[in-house]
């Protein structure tokens, strides 16, 4: 049995070795149980290594919860999905709806995310705490719309704090004591909660931000108004007893197949059938790339992947401290769990390299395992809102001359949270040192993803940078996220490595280069067939603009090519050698 994950254990400690989170735990679930498990790092600095009974906070995992109580409730015929929520909470009834034959927010549409809320993350994971009085007063204002409600997918974190309201409303019980009543004590989930406080201090794992050279820890949030979209505290142990109802609900036979369950299996199911196509991402695979092909929907609190090689269901969890991902392919049942301590860490990328490790070694799939696709059509794209208008030329202004009472003006109070002011600033003095003065791009048109989105170009003597915003769903609404991308310095580590990467893209090496240093994590026979597929597809490239990163350990660049252009993303390791590389086709 050790060996057949020992591919798993080293990409784990291949993981940890690029210094990504203080520490993390990870399991594997199949045939129903936790066959294996393991930890890397410590749970808090100087700490022990974290295992699979350590506590994390799991971030929107906890939306599959919610989406489970809901439908729970409506089994038992307490509520129905396509009730207009305003039906529970009088809050909403004056809600101002973005066109006179607009639909009513319903259950349905905030379960599967096309309530017409704009993407709220990170303003939402820094509303956790929110009381309850306090989110009735947000509603009461109403909240503002960037879709006709029913149309189009948009993630947000305020429609599950909504349906928490729902919850308690029509169990006559908090959000948090229903869950836990209903859903987690009969499943056995004993080390699965929604407050720090109920654990064993040496059971729980802190949580941390990466600061300037050193891990700055996070003070968890109380539970609150938004604890439905990611207040839950649990463990790889318990968690994957949450899995395993999922993956045993495939394929349809028996009601009690699988086992009790507090949830009747064909709910189950219908949880993981996709209810919303996510709107098309604005880069595309290469011919050949292993996910090539694979169409990502919304179902009922989970992300339904319906890829060539079958349907992969899960989540992923991202919140000030923690990063952490569960998904599972249900036609063989097996299922990954990463649960990590550093803020937004990235553990999707490793819960996905597990996954490919483990199919790879097994048999052929169950029958029965993908079911059909249920897909809803997604809206077409609106104008922006003028508020995002103007957010973006204050922050292009704020660029010039940076003052922190205008920032407070601008923002909302997690973007601060999220990254001090001193460290903005110091990412801006970068950029002006590598890119040149910068002016907005006036050959290239700024792109709105939704009315509550920008991005656009800055153009200096040097580089050509993006920009980046999303506002806040409030009333008023704010600046929520602001990113900047910063070039790499030429000479420095990262830059070199991108310049080897374009240079292997160009010359076509048939091996990998010594001088190119790479982590454990990184395979470089497939990178060096992606980037001859890259070379196939575009032809000889040049770097172009800056779309994402750090610009010290991370970075993404376009490349213009002479028959097609790509995007290059490169992360490196603190000591500068090759942590992750991947690249796309760019429309």
């Amino acid at each position: 049995m050790p060996d057949q994950f020992a591919a798993v254990d080293e990409l784990a400690r291949a993981f940890q070795g690029g210094g990504g989170q203080p520490g993390f735990a990870y399991g594997i679930v199949a045939g129903g149980q936790l066959v294996h498990g393991g930890g890397c790092g410590e749970r808090w600095l100087g700490g022990r290594t974290p295992d699979v009974t350590s506590v994390f906070r799991i971030a929107s995992m906890t939306k599959s919860f919610t989406a489970a109580a809901v439908l729970a409730l409506r089994d038992e015929g307490r509520l129905a999905l396509d009730d207009p929520a305003a039906a529970y909470l009088p809050e909403l009834r004056g809600l101002r709806l973005p066109t006179a034959d607009s639909p009513p927010v319903s259950i349905r549409y905030l379960l599967t995310m096309t309530a017409g809320f704009p993407t709220d993350d990170p303003w939402g994971d820094r509303q956790q705490g929110l009381p309850l009085d306090s989110f009735a007063g947000l509603l009461a204002a109403g909240p503002s719309f960037a879709w006709v409600p029913g149309t189009r997918f948009e993630y947000s974190n305020l429609g599950y704090a909504i349906l928490g309201r729902i919850i308690s409303t029509v169990a006559q019980m908090s959000y948090p004591a229903f869950v836990t009543a209903r859903l987690l004590r009969p499943l056995g989930m004993n080390r699965t909660g929604f407050d720090a406080g109920q654990f064993d201090v040496m059971d729980l794992a802190r949580g941390y931000r990466r600061g300037p050279g050193r891990w700055e820890e996070i003070v968890p949030d109380p539970t609150g108004a938004f604890a439905p979209m990611g207040g839950v505290f649990s463990c790889v142990q318990d968690l994957a007893r949450w899995v395993s109802g999922f993956t045993a609900a495939f394929p349809p036979g028996e009601p009690a197949a699988g086992g009790p369950h507090p949830l009747a299996r064909a709910t189950r199911r219908e949880m993981q059938l996709p209810q919303a196509l996510l709107a098309p991402p604005g880069a595309g695979r290469l011919p050949g790339d292993p996910a090539e092909g694979s169409l990502l929907g919304y179902g009922f609190g989970l992300f339904v992947d319906e890829h060539p090689r079958g349907r992969v269901v899960g989540h992923s969890g991202g919140y000030p401290g923690f990063g952490s991902n569960m998904r599972w392919h249900l036609s063989t049942g097996l299922a990954v769990i990463v649960l990590a301590n550093s803020t937004y860490a990235a553990a999707p990328v490793l819960a996905g390299q597990m996954l490919d490790a483990v199919l790879r070694q097994q048999a052929p799939a169950r029958a029965g395992g993908g079911g059909p696709a249920v897909v809803a059509g997604a809206g077409a794209p609106g104008g922006p809102w003028p508020a995002t208008l103007a957010a973006q030329r204050e922050v292009t202004k704020l660029l010039d001359g940076w003052t922190d009472a205008q920032a407070d003006r601008l923002f909302s109070p997690n973007v601060a949270q999220d990254l001090p002011y001193p460290e903005r600033r110091h990412r801006i003095e970068l950029l002006r040192q590598r890119a040149g003065r910068l002016e907005v791009a006036t050959d290239r048109p700024a792109e709105f993803d939704s009315p509550a989105h920008c991005r656009w170009w800055l153009a200096g003597e040097r580089a050509v940078v993006q920009a980046e915003i999303r506002l806040t769903p409030e009333p008023a609404p704010r600046v929520q996220s602001f990113t900047l991308a910063v070039p790499p310095a030429p000479d420095g580590p990262l830059g070199q490595v991108v310049t080897a990467l374009i240079a292997l893209l160009n010359g076509g090496a048939p091996d990998w280069p010594p001088a190119l240093p790479v982590t454990g994590s990184v395979v470089t026979a497939v990178l060096l067939r992606q980037l001859r597929m890259a070379a196939a597809w575009a032809g000889p490239c040049r770097p172009g603009a800056f779309r994402a990163g750090n610009g010290e350990t991370s970075t993404t660049v376009e490349l213009d090519g002479e028959t097609g252009r790509l995007l290059l993303t490169a992360t490196v390791s603190p000591d500068g050698q090759l942590r992750q590389a991947d690249i796309l086709i760019r429309p």
